[in-house]
């Protein structure tokens, strides 16, 4: 199956699931708002994806299925099939140790994660009691994530992207149904996080039993588990970087004003949905490539795959990032202001998506550089360039937040904690890029500065009929929903059409994008 083919499989059924997502948080939004009790949850709900993060999908993922393709591609089947069992029973058995210990000290970890909660003992309770609840699905959505990498390394990227599906199904079942019979409706919703996480991993593995690859725990020392762990260990931080960086923000908004946590929420999911659908699906797609390339040597093939990956994120990345800072009002108003969630929480969380938007091309191009890294099996590098991201990033607090607290008393300091994560995340794409063509890794095809140009041209003339035409603020808030509806549909709709008008006129013409686009197999 074609790259190209691979990723619209991926991005369309991530969409199904980005879809129920936001009738998800369309319905957290109109029931519960943005409360201390939302931002308790919220906080809680970071947690364990956050370590899910840094064990199944950002680190072990990074390092499992390059392995798994050099035993794919050198070994017998047998071998294969034992390093898969050898390979579940360590992950399990971990997991079992590391959810153990993080029930065990659900106060300690919420003092770490949310030090503003301290100042009101009953949120911070709240906040505990969710966590023992939600931190035993960090123990199923990370052998998920495991089911998932190994059925992507054999070419089957449907399923996996599909999985998601019940963690919005469940939410969208606590938050309708359950709520109403808790004392405190939001402890529905950890409840509905600790049931997603048993049916995302029970819906994987007939796929996997099908391929004659349903994993046996097994245990003791295995070559292949430990130059996994090996790879790992420094992928941990490495692949994680970005989150690392969100969970800063959400640390430090704890400490701000009431529903600063859950604007930055709702600011993070808008932006990753392009984020899932498109670069997390085109990340998916090119590990397995590049591993097998970098294991037949074959340079070319490795480059000239990196090369698509950036010409496709960038076709469709800019002019999403332009849309979404553009249109982050408008967007919000139509999908969450009903109900408890009033104008200003709009304007809140308008402020920090616009910020994070702006990172948005690097958020993508992460995720496109930093393969290229663990591919090759050199999982050191993203790790030091990690670290001068994440310092980067308390660099650009301090600079910007600080002063900002200092002279608008904290009024939406949450949205330079947004826009300082989003120039990091430039910091760290820049230093992957560099390292890559550095080490010749990379080599940048002879038209691809020459395409981002056209890209940037035509996306800028899209933002500015869009900030032409987009309503006042005032008048969303006016309109009633099916207006609201109207108005972003046409806007979308009219953006994209003078997107495609001025790249057409730029020299991006459909049939050598296509012929562009398609050549990579």
């Amino acid at each position: 199956m074609g790259l190209l083919r691979s990723t619209a499989l991926i991005s369309s059924m991530t969409m199904i699931s980005r879809v129920l997502g936001f009738v998800r948080d369309m319905l957290l939004a109109r029931v519960f708002g943005a409360s201390p009790a939302t931002d308790a949850f919220f906080v809680v709900f970071k947690i364990p994806n956050f370590l899910r993060r840094l064990f199944a999908e950002g680190a072990f993922q990074q390092a499992f299925v390059p392995v798994l393709s050099e035993y794919r591609e050198k070994n017998t089947r047998a071998e294969l099939k034992d390093f898969i069992d050898h390979m579940f029973g360590t992950l399990a058995a971990v997991l079992i140790v590391v959810v153990g210990l993080g029930i065990s000290a659900a106060p300690l970890v919420i003092t770490v994660f949310a030090p503003g909660f301290s100042d009101d003992p009953a949120q911070r309770a709240l906040a505990a009691h969710m966590l023992w609840i939600t931190f035993p699905y960090l123990f199923f959505i990370s052998l998920t994530a495991f089911a998932a990498s190994t059925l992507n390394a054999f070419g089957r990227f449907g399923m996996p992207a599909l999985a998601p599906i019940w963690l919005n199904i469940s939410l969208i079942f606590a938050t309708l149904v359950a709520a109403p019979w808790f004392k405190e409706p939001v402890m529905a919703l950890a409840w509905g996080v600790f049931f997603a996480g048993i049916l995302q991993l029970f819906f994987l593995l007939p796929f996997l039993a099908r391929l004659g690859l349903l994993p046996r725990p097994r245990f003791g020392r295995h070559a292949g588990v430990r130059k996994t762990i090996r790879l790992m260990i420094p992928a941990m931080f490495g692949a994680s970087i970005t989150q690392i960086n969100l969970l800063v923000d959400t640390i430090l908004a704890s400490m701000l004003m009431v529903g600063s946590v859950s604007w930055l929420y709702y600011s993070d999911r808008l932006v990753e949905l392009p984020l899932g659908v498109f670069g997390v699906a085109i990340s998916t797609v090119i590990l397995p490539k590049l591993s097998r390339a970098y294991s037949r040597t074959d340079h070319g093939d490795f480059s000239g795959t990196l090369n698509w990956a950036i010409k496709f994120t960038v076709l469709l990345g800019l002019p999403i990032c332009a849309g979404l800072v553009v249109l982050a009002q408008p967007m919000l108003a139509t999908l969450f202001e009903y109900g408890s969630f009033n104008a200003f929480d709009t304007h809140m969380v308008a402020l920090a998506m616009s910020a994070y938007a702006l990172g948005l091309p690097a958020f993508l191009l992460i995720k496109m550089f930093a393969p290229g890294f663990y591919a090759r099996q050199d999982t050191k590098t993203p790790v030091k360039i990690g670290m001068v991201a994440v310092a980067a990033n308390l660099i650009f607090k301090a600079i910007i937040v600080l002063p900002w607290m200092f002279l608008f008393g904290g009024y939406a300091a949450h949205a330079g904690l947004a826009l300082t994560t989003a120039m990091a995340a430039w910091v760290n794409f820049g230093l992957l890029a560099y390292f890559l063509k550095k080490r010749d890794a990379w080599q940048p095809d002879p038209a691809l500065w020459l395409f981002l140009r056209q890209v940037l041209a035509a996306t800028l003339v899209m933002a500015a009929v869009l900030l032409w035409l987009r309503p006042a603020a005032i008048q969303w808030t006016d309109a009633n929903a099916l207006t609201r509806i109207g108005w972003l549909v046409l806007l979308i709709g009219g953006g994209a059409g003078v997107y495609a008008i001025s790249g057409w006129l730029a020299g991006l013409h459909p049939r050598r994008l296509w012929e562009q686009l398609k050549n990579v197999q």
